[in-house]
This record gives C-alpha cells, structure tokens and sequence, in this order.
C-alpha cells in the first residue's frame, strides 16, 4: 500500500475585490438616435401641414381642403419620416464588437 504523506504547506491567496461598475448600454447608439429625431421631425413637420383648412361654417365648402400642402407634400413628408425611423431602426454601428471569449 502505498501511503501519502500530508503537505504542511498552506497557501495564502489575496484577493482584491475591486468594485465593477455595471456596463450600461443603450438598444442604439448615437448616430441612430439622431436618425430617429430627423425622422419624428419630418413626420410631425408633414402632421403640421396637414392642419387647417376648414370653413368657418358647415354651409361652406373652403377648397384648401384640396391645396398641394395637404394632398403632396404633407403626405411624402410623413412617408419620408416613416423611411428614416426605418433606417435608423436598422442601421448598424460601424464599431467591432467586443470579444467577451476569455471569462
């Protein structure tokens, strides 16, 4: 049979807590939010178009109703608006993405 003998040794292992601060990312970054802001400022531009043009009395029929504002350019604002939140929904960052293999 053999014996094993016991080690006499200990070891003394220092630890060194060092306080993580938590890693808080954003669903976008920067450039796709301001992408986001010129989106919703076209569609509320093309919303603001759209107001106004009603007669002062329902007796009246006030043709502004049919004005180039309201039937041309307000709606490709709003479609342009609804194209740029797209965009910036899908546009990736051009930033590598961290390897996080070695934990």
């Amino acid at each position: 049979m053999a014996t094993q003998k016991k080690s006499n040794q200990t070891t003394n292992y220092k630890t060194t807590i060092t306080p993580v601060k938590p890693k808080f990312d954003f669903a976008f970054e920067k450039i796709n939010y301001i992408w986001m802001l010129i989106g919703i400022a076209l569609l509320a531009l093309g919303y603001i178009l759209l107001v106004g043009g009603g007669a002062k009395s329902p007796d009246e029929f006030n043709y502004s109703l049919f004005d180039t504002r309201r039937l041309v350019i307000a709606p490709i604002l709003m479609v342009g608006g609804i194209v740029v939140e797209i965009y910036a929904i899908l546009l990736k960052s051009k930033k590598k993405p961290e390897d996080n293999t070695n934990e």
